[in-house]
């Protein structure tokens, strides 16, 4: 088995999905000094959350029952990672998307999780 000397991708964006933005909003900046911005966007509004360390995030106000988080892990190509994410057992349920900074793709794992695929744009 080759052993890779490159660094795993890591986490850069943490999205909560969540039915009550306002109250997650004021939870998370009281518990923890997380602060938001409010984003207008044609979908809505997007409260952009700092988060520190190089890490940043957001907060979205949508129909889900229970709240959730969904991290958004770096990869080089956007396409090959989310093939090889389906050759592993993941269902894609969005596929490829470019936006304003970057494509995105949301994956479910074999085991229920979900977890978005992130390429930067150059």
């Amino acid at each position: 088995m080759e052993i890779s000397t490159q660094a795993p991708p890591r986490v850069v964006h943490l999205e909560l999905h969540t039915y009550d933005l306002q109250a997650a909003s004021r939870f998370y900046a009281d518990m923890l000094g997380w602060h938001t911005k409010r984003i207008a966007s044609p979908w809505g509004d997007y409260h952009a959350l700092i988060v520190g360390d190089g890490l940043d995030g957001g907060v979205v106000e949508c129909g889900t029952r229970q709240a959730r988080w969904l991290p958004y892990v770096a990869v080089d190509r956007i396409h090959p990672a989310t093939e090889r994410a389906q050759t592993l057992g993941a269902t894609v349920l969005l596929g490829p998307n470019e936006g304003p900074t970057g494509w995105r793709s949301v994956l479910s794992t074999p085991t229920g999780g979900e977890i978005a695929l992130w390429q930067q744009k150059r």
